[in-house]
């Protein structure tokens, strides 16, 4: 006999449909929340003031570093990902098409444009 199993998310804030569940580190702890697009967006926008101003952080497990810090979905970016190479090419910054842009450029687009 087959059968489907659906998981349908909450978001956990509002109680409405939820497409993500967002994992994140403050003060020691992990935490997860399922949200909403919208939610999620807020969340991360009033995050990333701080996370601009931060450096990542390596806790050590077991003899090797482990990383830490917010797990984000596969394929879900950083939204501003376009906006900042546009930026960082017209100010005169070397940026690939592809792949990860430098802390430094990203931290200087957020100072530019918070």
């Amino acid at each position: 006999m087959a059968q489907t199993v659906k998981i349908i998310l909450e978001d956990d804030l509002d109680g409405g449909p939820a497409e993500e569940t967002v994992r994140f580190g403050l003060d020691g702890g992990q935490y997860e929340i399922d949200l909403s697009e919208e939610n999620a967006a807020r969340l991360r926008e009033a995050m990333r003031p701080f996370i601009a101003k931060a450096r990542r952080a390596q806790a050590k497990q077991g003899g090797k570093q482990a990383r830490t810090g917010a797990a984000r979905p596969a394929g879900r970016g950083n939204p501003d990902t376009a906006a900042i190479r546009q930026w960082a090419r017209e100010k005169g910054y070397e940026v690939s098409d592809r792949g990860r842009i430098h802390q430094d450029i990203q931290k200087a687009y957020y100072e530019e444009n918070s």
